[in-house]
């Protein structure tokens, strides 16, 4: 056997030394990292294990109109907790729990009476009389947690712009969800010292962390206007068995919007959770989000880009005899006859597409791409609302004289209902592009005004000139042309009526239109803007001017006589006003006849077919019409 040296033992004792070291070391670094950087952390447990904590959820803000009315608010619901271990007599607990609520005592003593739970949840969303009845007897053992539940108090009412919350409450849709971070506030929590099983200690103290309720949003929307654009979208659906119909209303200077309605809608009190498809289409605000051929309401922009470049002196003639052949194709005007010799403005009342090829070719693409892009057809308004669209242009160079043909008069192009009526508002509020928007403001309930929302000026894109130039073009649209349905005694609304083929597998779909009308007043300081459209109305009438100017009309007058403004009658309207004609039978009368009869009484006629009597005639013969009012009769 060797012999252990005292070098050698002195060697291992160091070894064992510094391991020991090593090991205390790290249990210290450990202990240090514990106190220093995970104290929070293990108080946070600590708290858990001690204690019993009931949810107290802050209250959602509300979301009210420029009114102030309550558009979406929240209540108080209160979910029952019982501690068994804490309970002195569990029969009375059942006993008292049964009564209040209604329920089965044996069901609720099985519920209550178990050892060895901590906690258990009896019933939720109890509302505050059961609350009360039950906390009033002060029993030991038994709290209540408090929870904010959403309530639409006009349910089926704006229902794409306000959206809807989760089941966690959380904003999913519209202005619930774009705001959610100031409608959220911060839950609280009661907090309970107990025992490792649940039993309150002797020296607890309860101790209250309150919650803080969600910011007030204000929105820009009124809601006596909102409820005149709901009525005319139902109205329209329903009359022309429509599959859809929006109406926005809008002011052009200062980009507030004043409504936008759609339908089909929903409940938000009743949010259908179990189709997701169809509650997807129903939530989607179609304002903003969906694009579509505009059509003739689109002439306003070409109108506006004529004037601003001087295309054509005051003096220029536009013949059109029912077409006009570009790049070798022909294509036609909605009137198929022609609309003969005509001036500008009278190519803008009578809505003659070959006007429009006519000044789109004189521009020509780049000019015309220029103001397109001005106007901001191919991008997004901006608007504070999700989901937002950009129109759809063709790209520029690929456009040939025939596409910008039709683009100006409202084919190859789409744009969203927010888009087209945002870039018309640059041309008849002096030429400024403006950003739309719902918010007016936001407030908390203890620190008062947060953030006040405001316009916002892009660029300037036409002069004010030109600007009044287009507004008594448009009014004389809404006087003198299709848009006499549009037309209130003693007021002066201009307007533009579009009657647009919808696309489907990229085909025209025989016999699928969307018929809108786009029009604008000024009364005093306040102005308004506003699009119709109804998508794909049933039937032979399907004419903007037939079937969107009218429920544009009655949209307007509401808004009139809502705001008190004074009419003021020319001599033609104090002698005509609420005076009726008698509509004639125009039934195989030749075409020509037929129109001299209908100018001669002061009616505007809306023509299709290309024959040359008439066929077919609306309103029927002998009905009662208002003067200042558009016919529709189909040749053949």
């Amino acid at each position: 056997m060797s012999k252990i040296t005292n070098s050698y033992i002195g060697k291992k004792l160091l070894v064992i030394l510094l391991l020991v070291a090593f090991v205390f070391t790290l249990l210290f670094a450990r202990l240090a990292y514990l106190q220093i950087f995970m104290s929070s952390d293990i108080s946070a447990k600590g708290v858990s294990q001690w204690t019993r904590d009931l949810p107290m959820m802050a209250s959602r803000g509300d979301i009210v109109d420029s009114n102030g009315i309550v558009i979406a608010d929240s209540k108080s619901v209160y979910t029952l907790y019982v501690r068994p271990n804490a309970l002195e007599d569990v029969s009375n607990t059942a006993k008292i729990i049964s009564t209040a609520l209604n329920l089965d005592y044996k069901y609720i003593l099985k519920k209550i009476d178990k050892k060895g739970v901590s906690e258990i949840t009896v019933r939720k969303k109890l509302n505050k009389n059961e609350m009360l009845s039950i906390a009033r007897e002060n029993i030991a053992g038994v709290y209540f947690g408090e929870e904010s539940v959403r309530q639409y108090p006009y349910g089926n009412f704006m229902s794409q712009i306000i959206g809807f919350t989760n089941f966690d409450g959380d904003g999913q849709f519209g202005v619930e969800k774009s705001y959610n971070k100031y409608l959220s506030g911060i839950d609280g929590q009661i907090l309970t010292e107990t025992d490792i099983i649940g039993k309150e200690l002797d020296s607890n103290v309860t101790k209250y962390l309150p919650s803080i309720d969600g910011m007030t949003v204000k929105l820009t929307v009124d809601y006596n206007i909102q409820s005149f654009a709901e009525k005319a979208v139902i109205d329209a659906t329903r009359d022309f068995k429509a599959k859809g119909a929006n109406c926005m209303v809008m002011n052009p200077t200062t980009g507030e919007i004043y409504a936008m309605a759609q339908t089909p809608s929903f409940d938000l009190n009743d949010v259908p959770r179990d189709d997701l498809d169809a509650l997807f289409n129903m939530s989607k605000n179609q304002m903003v989000s969906n694009v579509y051929e505009p059509g003739s309401t689109f002439k306003i922009l070409t109108a506006a880009i004529a004037l601003e470049e001087q295309i054509f002196d005051e003096n220029h003639r536009f013949f059109c005899n029912g077409s006009r052949i570009v790049d070798g194709q022909h294509i036609k005007c909605w009137r198929s006859i022609g609309h003969g010799s005509q001036t500008f403005a009278e190519g803008v009342n009578n809505s003659c597409n070959c006007v429009f090829m006519d000044i789109a070719t004189a521009v020509g693409v780049p000019k015309m791409y220029e103001y397109l892009k001005a106007f901001g057809i191919n991008t997004k308004t901006g608007v504070d609302l999700i989901g937002e669209t950009s129109g759809l242009m063709l790209k520029q160079s690929t456009v040939k004289n025939v596409d910008i043909a039709r683009i100006g008069f409202g084919q190859a192009v789409a744009v969203t209902p927010i888009g087209l009526l945002t870039a018309v508002s640059s041309c008849l509020n002096g030429g400024n592009l403006v950003t739309p928007y719902i918010l007016d403001s936001i407030t908390d309930k203890k620190f008062g005004p947060v953030l006040k929302n405001s316009p916002t000026i892009k660029e300037n894109v036409i002069s004010e000139e030109t600007s009044k130039k287009l507004r008594e073009l448009i009014y004389g649209v809404v006087e003198q042309g299709g848009g006499k349905h549009a037309y209130v005694p003693g007021y002066r609304i201009g307007g533009k009526t579009g009657t647009a083929q919808k696309y489907e597998n990229g085909a025209i779909a025989r016999g699928k239109y969307i018929s809108s009308f786009l029009g604008y007043t000024k009364v005093g300081s306040d102005e308004y803007i506003m699009l119709m459209t109804v998508d794909e109305p049933q039937g032979y009438l399907y004419y903007g001017s037939l079937v969107a100017a009218p429920y544009a009309g009655e949209l307007f007058a509401n808004i009139f006589a809502y705001k008190g403004y004074t009419p003021t009658y020319t001599d033609e309207e104090l002698v005509t006003i609420g005076k009726e004609i008698s509509m004639p039978n125009l039934i195989d009368m030749p075409a020509d006849e037929a129109i001299k009869t209908l100018k001669n009484l002061g009616i505007v006629v809306e023509v299709i077919g290309e024959g040359d009597t008439v066929v077919r005639q609306y309103p029927n013969p002998n009905a009662k019409i208002k003067y200042n009012t558009v016919v529709y009769i189909e040749l053949g």
